[in-house]
């Protein structure tokens, strides 16, 4: 399968173009991961660093889940993969595979695009317990994509370790 990016509008509504360049760093991770074995997935960036593709997918899967369902849902619902809310379990993907990450992943994405959808404007507001405020869809949108494009940036790196594949 051959992930598709939207490309961005030059010319759109505010929350068009928020969803669109979400959109377009979701699909840019899903093509940093494409092909690979779990066993590629799994493997961690140069010691000491365990950073691993497959973390980075489990990571983005619970900051999907935590900013919209959690924040601006107001779901009382917990993390994938951590019972005491510790965010850094995500991390650590040596017994994880890609078929139960990407499940996760694409799942929460799902959500939030509904949650997203849903949302009669951009000010709506959820509160961000960790912030302590109240913090409005906009936020969360841009949070998104800060957090993708830091980590695509370390998904160009790991990728490039596994088999050499760059750019993209």
């Amino acid at each position: 399968m051959t992930t598709e990016r939207p490309s961005p509008p030059v010319r759109a509504d505010e929350r068009e173009t928020l969803r669109t360049f979400l959109d377009f760093h979701r699909a840019t991770l899903a093509m940093k991961t494409e092909g690979l074995s779990d066993e590629d997935l799994r493997r961690p960036a140069s010691p000491p660093s365990t950073l691993s593709l497959l973390g980075l997918v489990r990571h983005m899967a619970e900051v999907e889940r935590t900013w919209f369902r959690r924040v601006i849902n107001g779901e009382d619902i917990g993390l994938v993969w951590s019972a005491d809310g510790d965010f850094q379990a995500a991390y650590d993907a040596t017994a994880a595979t890609g078929a139960e990450a990407f499940d996760a992943w694409r799942t929460e994405v799902a959500h939030a695009r509904r949650i997203e959808r849903e949302a009669a404007s951009l000010e709506v507001t959820g509160y961000q317990p960790r912030w302590g405020e109240h913090v409005s869809l906009r936020l969360v949108m841009l949070h998104l994509m800060h957090e993708y494009a830091r980590h695509n940036g370390h998904a160009d790196l790991l990728r490039e370790a596994v088999d050499g594949t760059v750019g993209a």
